[in-house]
């Protein structure tokens, strides 16, 4: 049976049509993880380690999704969040997952290395989007996207700390995306070449194809090798807690730390000044090998959960998987490859239909477990 013979409704029937539709580098840029791809694999494999407590004969006449993330209204505790060149996964990507948030109710975040840059997303929302920030070797430069940011209207950084070096994602190389010389370029052209409704539509209906934030910054902005080279030499290792002090006296905002998967680094977040943590390993982009975001989320949130916001991104592929890491202690999670397969699968459309499948799937949970408000999911609704 065709793909196209079957209505696309979880996270799983996206993610193979935008295998079909998407050139392989592209597709695997998105699906893959680093080395091995273990950590990944347990991201969504460890939340079957934890079940609900179903209980029954309460009123659940009046159950709401709703809650607020970084002190914003949102119709349900998710947020997207910030992928680098989303906007090579459908036409103008950013735009159509910013405009799919709005129109969901929830937080959009877009990436410091997306295709649209930040004021084009301003132009195309009136829902205040979240941006996402690296810390650069240029202070000037990160300065001057943290004022682009806020006169684009943001108010919440999202503020990434596990990339003081990329991970080694081996699909990338290949498949031709990174190294591989004129073999690789050959290999791309070949992938182009059988997507032809991702070339027309994406390819050359959705120029320019640079990278919106940094384009000035890169000599050459469409080419993948010399946005990589600007990558690899702005990336700071020498970043510790006292930078994140700094960029607290330069953001006037909320600032939520994305990374962290310690107890004693989520203090230290909040010692420098963060008003929330993201428990992540960056989709087990990373580092291999090390333990999921969800196993990892209970203790930073009973360590912290009283102090600062706690989210976590990373495997989730459900509203019930929502529901798990609230009664685990998240004020809400981030999805990132999800609401990607669906942007490549149907556009902006295809967002909202699985936003909208996200929250039927958690208002259904709230109801089987006895509870009407979002802040009625507690650990007593969990076990392991």
């Amino acid at each position: 049976m065709s793909i196209f013979n079957v209505t696309p409704v979880t996270v799983a029937d996206y993610r193979l049509r935008a295998w079909w539709k998407l050139p392989r580098f592209l597709f695997d840029y998105v699906d893959g993880g680093a080395n091995d791809e273990l950590t990944a694999a347990r991201n969504t494999a460890d939340f079957g380690e934890f079940q609900l407590k179903q209980h029954v004969m309460h009123d659940v006449s009046s159950v709401t999704t709703t809650t607020t993330l970084a002190g914003d209204a949102a119709s349900m505790p998710v947020a997207l969040a910030p992928v680098g060149m989303a906007g090579m996964f459908a036409r103008r990507g950013e735009l159509q997952g910013a405009r799919a948030a709005e129109r969901a109710g929830i937080p959009f975040t877009t990436s410091t290395v997306g295709i649209c840059p930040v004021e084009e997303i301003r132009s195309a929302t009136r829902r205040p989007f979240w941006f996402q920030l690296y810390m650069m070797r240029d202070r000037d430069f990160v300065l001057e996207m943290l004022k682009r940011a806020q006169v684009a209207g943001c108010q919440t950084l999202v503020f990434t700390v596990d990339l003081a070096v990329a991970g080694m994602r081996l699909r990338d190389y290949r498949n031709g995306m990174l190294g591989g010389g004129w073999q690789g370029k050959v290999s791309q052209l070949l992938q182009l070449a059988t997507s032809p409704l991702w070339a027309f539509d994406v390819g050359l209906k959705g120029k320019p194809h640079n990278f919106g934030n940094i384009s000035h910054k890169v000599a050459n902005p469409n080419d993948l090798v010399a946005y990589k080279a600007f990558v690899d030499a702005q990336f700071d290792p020498s970043v510790t807690w006292q930078d994140i002090r700094w960029l607290r006296d330069h953001w006037q905002g909320k600032i939520l730390i994305k990374g962290v998967m310690e107890v004693d680094d989520a203090r230290a977040a909040a010692d420098a000044g963060a008003d929330g943590v993201v428990v992540s390993n960056h989709g087990g982009r990373q580092l291999d090998g090390v333990a999921s975001s969800i196993s990892k989320l209970p203790a930073v949130a009973t360590a912290l959960g009283e102090r600062i916001e706690i989210y976590m991104d990373g495997g989730v592929r459900s509203g019930i998987d929502v529901v798990k890491a609230v009664a685990l202690g998240a004020r809400g999670v981030l999805i990132g490859r999800p609401w990607i397969y669906a942007l490549a699968a149907r556009g902006e459309q295809g967002v909202v239909d699985l936003l909208d499948v996200f929250q039927r799937e958690i208002a259904i949970a709230m109801a089987l477990l006895g509870v009407n408000r979002i802040e009625d999911i507690t650990a007593d609704l969990i076990e392991r």
